[in-house]
C-alpha cells in the first residue's frame, strides 16, 4: 500500500443523494407513523414539516460550509479550520464512536426483522453469527471500490423505498378516506418534538467523503437541502398513508406492517417487514461508506496515525479505515454492552452539530465578512442543537462524558506519536 495514493473522484449527485437518504432513513420510518398518529392524531404529517423547519438551519450551515472544502472529513475540517485540531477531532470522534455502536446495534435490529420471516434467525447463536457475518460482508464490499459501493447502496435503496411507495399508492387508490386535519394541543406536540429531530439526524454524513466526489463544492450544497426536503416528503406520504389505512392507530412498532396487511393482505405485511430489514441494511451500508472516511480525514489532518490514511493500491479505497471500522463493529456486536453507548449517540452527534454551527461565522469572520443570513442560521442551528441536548437523561450524559474522555485521550496520544515521529529527509 502506498501513502501517496488518493481515492478517485467518482461520486456524483446520485451517489450523494443515496448517501444522505440512507443516512437519514433507517428503521425509524417504520415505527414513527404509529407513534406520531397516536400522539397528535391527524396532525402527524404536519409534524414532519415542523421537523424539517427545525433541522433546516443546520442544513444550510452544512451546505455553506461544504462550499469551502473539497477534501474528506466534513465536520472534522470545519472544526479544525475554525477552532483548531482539537475541536476538529472532537467533531469527528463523537460521530465515529456513535457510528460504531449504531452499526453493531442496528444490525441486531435488522436480523430481528428478518427473523419474523425466517424463524431460524431467532436462535441466539445463529442470530449473533448472522449479525457478525453481515457486518463483515458489508465491510468487504466497501473495500472493493466506491463505485461498487454506490451501486450496491442504490439497489438496497430501491428495496427499501419501493414497498413504501406501494403502500402510499394503496392508500391513494384504495377505498380509504383520509381523516380531516385537527390541530393538537400544544402540550401534546411538545412530547414529539425530539422525535422529529431524531428523524432527520444523519443528513450531515454526506459531507464526509467529499474527497471522493466529482465536484463537492458545487454538488453538496444542492443535494443537502434538496434531499432534506425529499426525505420530508417521504415521511409525510408514509405517515399519511398509515393514518388513512389504519382504522385503529396504535403505538406498536409493527403497526405499519399491520396497515399494509389491511390494504394488501398478508403479502403487504411481508413486504413491509422485508422493507424494514433492507432499510436498516442500507442505513448500515451507508455508515460503512461514510464513517471510515471520517477517520481517513482525521488521519490526513494528523489527528490519527497515518495507518488510517493508507489507500489500497488496487481498489483505491481507504481500506485500513474501512476494515478497522467494520471489524471493530462486528466484534462489538458479539457483546451486550453497547446499549448505554447507543443512548449517548444523539448527544455525540449534537456535539458535531454545535461545533459546525459555531464554525461557520468564525470562518467567515476570518475571511473578512460575516454574512447576516449565515449568522442567523448558525445561531438558530446552535440553539436548536443545545436545546435538544437539554432533553437527554443523566445516563446519556454520563456515557457521553466517557466517550469524550476516551476521544481526548486518543487525540493526545496520536498527536504525541506524530510529534515524536522522525522527519523524512
Amino acid at each position: 500500500m502506498s501513502e501517496k495514493l488518493a481515492p478517485p473522484r467518482t461520486v456524483g449527485v446520485l451517489g450523494l443523494s443515496l448517501f444522505q437518504i440512507n443516512g437519514m432513513i433507517g428503521s425509524g420510518i417504520f415505527a414513527l407513523p404509529a407513534v406520531l398518529v397516536a400522539a397528535v392524531g391527524s396532525f402527524a404529517p404536519m409534524m414532519m414539516v415542523f421537523g424539517f423547519a427545525l433541522i433546516l438551519p443546520l442544513g444550510f450551515v452544512f451546505a455553506w460550509l461544504a462550499t469551502r472544502f473539497d477534501s474528506s472529513g466534513g465536520p472534522v475540517l470545519y472544526g479544525k479550520t475554525a477552532f483548531g485540531s482539537f475541536a476538529g477531532f472532537q467533531a469527528g470522534w463523537g460521530r465515529y464512536a456513535s457510528g460504531l455502536v449504531a452499526l453493531a446495534a442496528n444490525t441486531h435490529v435488522m436480523v430481528s426483522y428478518f427473523g419474523a420471516l425466517f424463524p431460524v434467525l431467532e436462535d441466539g447463536m445463529i442470530g449473533a453469527a448472522t449479525v457478525f457475518v453481515t457486518i463483515v460482508v458489508l465491510t468487504i464490499i466497501n473495500t472493493l471500490g466506491m463505485r461498487k459501493s454506490v451501486n450496491a447502496l442504490g439497489l438496497l435503496t430501491v428495496l427499501k423505498l419501493a414497498p413504501l411507495g406501494v403502500l402510499v399508492f394503496a392508500a391513494i387508490f384504495g377505498s380509504f378516506s383520509a381523516p380531516a386535519i385537527v390541530l393538537p394541543q400544544f402540550s401534546e406536540t411538545e412530547t414529539v418534538i425530539l422525535l422529529m429531530f431524531y428523524a432527520f439526524i444523519g443528513f450531515e454524513g454526506v459531507t464526509v467523503p467529499a474527497g471522493e466526489m466529482k465536484d463537492p463544492k458545487r454538488d453538496l450544497p444542492r443535494v443537502l437541502i434538496a434531499t432534506l426536503a425529499g426525505v420530508t416528503l417521504i415521511y409525510v406520504a408514509v405517515i399519511w398513508a398509515y393514518m388513512t389505512i389504519a382504522t385503529e392507530p396504535t403505538e406498536n412498532t409493527n403497526a405499519l406492517a399491520g396497515a399494509a396487511e389491511i390494504a394488501l393482505g398478508q403479502f403487504g405485511a411481508v413486504m413491509i417487514v422485508l422493507a424494514a430489514g433492507f432499510s436498516i441494511m442500507a442505513n448500515n451500508f451507508a455508515s460503512v461508506i461514510i464513517v471510515p472516511r471520517m477517520a481517513f480525514g482525521m488521519a490526513e489532518q494528523q489527528m490519527l496515525p497515518d495507518w488510517f490514511a493508507r489507500i489500497h493500491p488496487r481498489f483505491l479505497t481507504p481500506a485500513n479505515s474501512i476494515l478497522f471500522y467494520g471489524l471493530f463493529a462486528a466484534l462489538l456486536s458479539l457483546t451486550g454492552g453497547f446499549a448505554a453507548l447507543a443512548a449517548a449517540s444523539t448527544l455525540t452527534r449534537l456535539l458535531t452539530y454545535v461545533i459546525s454551527a459555531a464554525a461557520l461565522p468564525m470562518i467567515e469572520h476570518r475571511e473578512g465578512r460575516i454574512k447576516p443570513l449565515h449568522l442567523v442560521m448558525a445561531l438558530l442551528a446552535f440553539a436548536s442543537s443545545v436545546w435538544i441536548g437539554t432533553h437527554a437523561d443523566s445516563e446519556a450524559w454520563t456515557t457521553f462524558a466517557g466517550l469524550l474522555f476516551v476521544g481526548t485521550a486518543l487525540y493526545f496520544i496520536a498527536r504525541r506519536s506524530i510529534e515524536l515521529k522522525p522527519e523524512t529527509p
